[in-house]
């Protein structure tokens, strides 16, 4: 399916919210080879749910509307213009239509390569790959539990909010979140070949970034440059109260830690829901072994979550139904 002669999408940055996909995103779109997109959150939706494709996949007008509306379309620099006559033909198949979207952002931005930084496309690696089968995957993984204490003091209405177990309990409800955004992602990503699929941890790129990004260079097949580590030059703001992000600050480490910021109760209830996950990644655990009474409800909440996602049709991790 994959478009002949167009390497776009080069690669595809994945991994959590709140796992510092947005610096990462920074960090390679700095590199002077290729260029990253913001979030395009469309690519695998459209796919799966057909949004705008006949059943054969064939792009319709109406996935150019859909698209050309969106209030986020002007941030990829696309004419409209040029977007239709990527269908003029009315045939064209849908991984043909997003690689050439790629190829106009590319253009746009003056490099040949284009990435995608979207990353609940976590959740999506098996389509993705059907899709593009030489696109990259790299997927950034984060200790949960500093990726809990920034979802737990989210201002914006979390991704796993939208269970019903959050109100009840939004330790454990966010542990789940997290631990099926990374088992999924984790999941595709074991059926890619080595060349595809890599994994790189936020606590190593922010303490060691120039031999992460080195490394991540290596994976991708471009020569290291160390723009990368200074994406931040020249755009770095000063005003009070920006984040981080918001002030494009330089790679900074230690901006949450949850040995120091988490109550011991909050690091309790987390790895009792997904301190298998954080054993599996490599992750030291406060609480190797949760009481009976606590581990009961880590399990209630885990079957409430997966009944709510089967309802819905979405995937469930593999994992979970070996528990």
């Amino acid at each position: 399916m994959e478009t002949p002669g167009s390497p776009n999408p080069y690669t595809f940055l994945v991994g959590s919210a709140r796992s510092g996909t947005t610096l990462l995103r920074r960090i390679v779109d700095a590199h002077p080879a290729i260029a990253i997109t913001r979030e395009t959150h469309w690519v695998a939706r459209f796919y799966e749910k057909r949004r705008g494709l006949t059943d054969d996949g064939t792009v319709t007008r109406d996935l150019l509307a859909r698209l050309t509306r969106s209030r986020r379309f002007a941030r990829f620099g696309v004419a409209e213009e040029d977007l239709a006559r990527l269908i003029a033909n009315d045939t064209v198949s849908y991984a043909e239509f997003v690689s050439g979207f790629y190829d106009l952002v590319g253009k746009a931005r003056g490099k040949r390569l284009v990435g995608d930084k979207t990353g609940e496309y976590a959740r999506a690696v098996p389509t993705l790959h059907a899709l593009w089968p030489s696109a990259r995957i790299v997927h950034l993984i984060r200790d949960g539990r500093d990726v809990a204490l920034s979802v737990l003091s989210w201002k914006e209405r979390p991704g796993a909010a939208r269970f019903s177990t959050w109100h009840e309990d939004p330790v454990m409800t966010t542990a789940f979140w997290w631990s099926r955004n990374v088992r999924l992602g984790r999941e595709g990503g074991a059926d890619l070949a080595g060349r595809l699929y890599y994994e790189l941890r936020y606590e190593e790129l922010v303490t060691r970034p120039e031999a992460e990004c080195a490394e991540l260079c290596h994976f991708l097949d471009l020569p290291y440059d160390d723009a990368m580590v200074r994406f931040h030059e020249g755009r770095t703001r000063h005003e009070p109260g920006l984040t981080p992000k918001k002030g494009w600050r330089p790679i900074t480490p230690n901006l949450r830690n949850w040995r120091e910021q988490m109550p011991a109760a909050d690091i309790e209830r987390f790895e009792a829901a997904a301190g298998d996950l954080l054993h599996e990644l490599g992750y030291e655990r406060r609480f190797p072994q949760p009481s009976g009474a606590l581990h009961a409800h880590a399990t209630a909440i885990r079957e409430r979550i997966t009944a709510e996602l089967r309802a819905k049709k979405q995937r469930v991790p593999a994992a979970w139904s070996a528990a």
